[in-house]
């Protein structure tokens, strides 16, 4: 198992198994050194006693001071790792020690005295863990193909899981691709007693707690100076390492705030990293090399051509081994190439649209919101009681003219949207809306009540902006951009750290009034005036880019021959998932006028992953 994760730790390897009376225990651990790159630093880790066993994943950045205040209760160190700090936490403190934890981390611990496993996810949910248990027998691993390795996993696809996958472009926690597996969400921790074979998940920390507590009593000047002084402790905690560190510099607020206030604190300059393109929609390499230029980093860029991207997409059903759309990874995975080449710790910028108010879909959902509430209840009614009407429909329409399927997509939508008078609803119909899902796989998916039964946990005082914050930080981010960066920077053996995620900022962030952070067309107030004391705003205020790259022309060029081959009707109808005269018919479309792209592009995927993971084709044609 842990061979094929072989890109997650090149340094080294390591196994221990424990046969007990009731259950047969194998820990398995891939070693990137970053800190104490000594042998005995090599996991699975043991105590003096051997009665605890730890298997981790990522970097506790305050274990330093959390060592020396275990020194002065008496523990003994061997390494000068974090890892044996964390195992030592764990026994003095027990599961309690994650709330002592400055970090990113997914590890398991087993304690033979309590004949118990348990296992840890961060609080943002940076390091992923998944876990599998049928009949008895119970996986774990940070990738899911891992359990591929094993003859007992089942490789079945959850009905439930597909629709949602095209409903948001990735399969949301705790749910995976396949049955009986599962992400262990981010905040939680998750006991395996090995005695009554029960698993029981349990939640240490929870974003929306601070949501709902009262705001801080603070100006907007001091906020300003509290935040720039947790900012730098945050970014100085990600510096620590026996290896070389970097910093992936977009031109934004969000890695120009990392860049500027690291710089500004050293000596050396700074390794920074920026990927262009020659698409002007999409390329911020010009800014960015201005503001590295500004700063004195030593700055390296690179330029993604289309005969990149056709390399990369290639190789995305083996890295992204659960389907997953973000095209933004293609650009994520080329830059980390080039920052490997320099370094081996890279520091993101990802976290600050959710805390912040980055986004200008968070605008765009609450407008939305509010446009709808205006229509008379006796409309909603209406829409909401369409549904037999419209599935008849769907089901009956055989024509795939466009104008009627135009028509029947905007009108399930506006029901969507009219149904249920909350923000949920409207971020929901954003990807694809139900009639898509209904089209396409003949069923339909209440998302509501299974992900965001959190987020209908803010009190009822919290403004329409925050609520809409909560509900990407627990699904958008964790699930795309965390997913995308962790595969990203793992395929090529970087670590990749997110200072913007540490949960102090996070927290802090949360009680400060909505007007430090957001004001109508003016997002991430508070980071701007951080930014503007050490880069001129001259340089900063320009229309937002994002890191996304053009896969919507390519797919009619050079990347066509990829969509024929899997989007063939043969390939179509080996799963049976699909009504493959719609897909067909979107196909077509896309390749006649560039309409129905994110559809098919979404299907695309889905067939690209189930030829490697499910058909075991090997190599992807290209």
């Amino acid at each position: 198992m842990t061979d094929v994760l072989w890109h997650r730790g090149p340094d080294g390897s390591g196994y221990e198994f424990y046969p007990v009376d009731n259950a047969h225990i194998g820990l398995g651990h891939r070693r990137l050194s970053i800190i104490d790159l000594s042998a005995g630093a090599a996991q699975p880790l043991k105590d003096e006693s051997g009665d605890h066993v730890i298997a981790f994943n990522g970097e506790i950045y305050n274990y330093v001071e959390i060592r020396e205040e275990l020194k002065k209760e008496g523990f003994t160190f061997f390494t000068s790792s974090d890892t044996e700090v964390l195992l030592k936490a764990y026994i003095r403190w027990g599961v309690d020690a994650v709330h002592k934890l400055i970090g990113m981390f997914a590890f398991i611990i087993y304690d033979k005295k309590k004949e118990k496993l348990y296992l840890f996810r961060d609080r943002a949910g940076v390091k992923p863990l998944y876990y599998s248990y049928k009949d008895g027998l119970f996986l774990f691993a940070s990738e899911l193909k891992a359990f591929h390795q094993t003859a007992a996993f089942k490789k079945e696809i959850d009905a439930d899981a597909l629709p949602l996958f095209f409903r948001f472009g990735y399969v949301p926690a705790p749910y995976t691709i396949f049955k009986n597996t599962y992400k262990l969400k981010p905040g939680h921790y998750l006991t395996i007693d090995l005695n009554s074979r029960d698993l029981k998940e349990e939640k240490y920390w929870d974003v929306i707690d601070y949501y709902n507590m009262p705001l801080l009593d603070i100006s907007e000047p001091d906020a300003v100076d509290e935040m720039e002084k947790l900012l730098v402790s945050a970014f100085r905690y990600r510096m620590v390492a026996d290896v070389p560190v970097g910093v992936f510099l977009s031109g934004g607020y969000d890695s120009t705030a990392v860049t500027a206030l690291l710089q500004t604190d050293m000596t050396d300059r700074l390794k920074t990293f920026t990927i262009g393109f020659d698409d002007k929609r999409h390329n911020e390499a010009n800014e960015a090399k201005a503001i590295a230029a500004y700063l004195g980093t030593d700055h390296t860029e690179y330029y993604c051509s289309e005969a990149d991207a056709k390399e990369i997409v290639s190789t995305l059903p083996y890295y992204y081994d659960e389907p997953f759309i973000d095209t933004s990874a293609i650009p994520t995975m080329l830059v980390s190439r080039m920052a490997r080449e320099n370094v081996t710790v890279a520091l993101s910028a990802d976290g600050g649209d959710e805390t912040f108010v980055g986004y200008d879909h968070t605008e765009e959902y609450v407008d939305d919101y509010h446009k709808i509430r205006r229509y008379p209840p006796w409309l909603r009614r209406s829409f909401n009681a369409s549904t037999g009407y419209l599935s008849n429909v769907s089901k009956s329409y055989r024509g795939y003219n466009k104008h009627v399927q135009i028509l029947l997509n905007q009108f399930w939508k506006l029901r969507s949207r009219c149904s249920v008078d909350q923000l949920i609803d409207i971020f929901l119909q954003g990807r694809c809306t139900d009639y898509r899902i209904y089209r396409l796989l003949n069923t339909t998916v209440d998302t509501k009540n299974a992900f965001f039964n959190n987020a209908t946990k803010l009190s009822g005082g919290i403004d329409d902006i925050t609520k809409s914050l909560a509900i990407d930080y627990q699904n958008y981010m964790v699930d795309d951009v965390l997913t995308k960066v962790d595969r990203a920077t793992m395929s090529v053996s970087l670590e990749g750290r997110e200072p913007l995620l540490d949960h102090r900022i996070i927290e802090f962030a949360a009680r400060l009034p909505l007007s430090y952070k957001y004001g109508r067309g003016n997002r991430k107030k508070i980071l701007k005036k951080i930014v503007h004391r050490h880069v001129p705003s001259a340089m900063m205020d320009r229309p937002k880019k994002g890191f996304g790259v053009p896969v919507y022309k390519w797919l009619r060029g050079d990347l066509s021959k990829l969509l024929l081959y899997h989007l063939e009707e043969p390939r179509l109808r080996e799963h049976g998932f699909f009504d493959v005269e719609y897909v067909t018919y979107l196909k077509n479309r896309y390749l006649k006028d560039g309409s129905e792209y994110n559809i098919v592009w979404t299907i695309l995927v889905f067939q690209m992953w189930y030829q490697k993971w499910i058909k075991d084709e090997g190599e992807m044609i290209t």
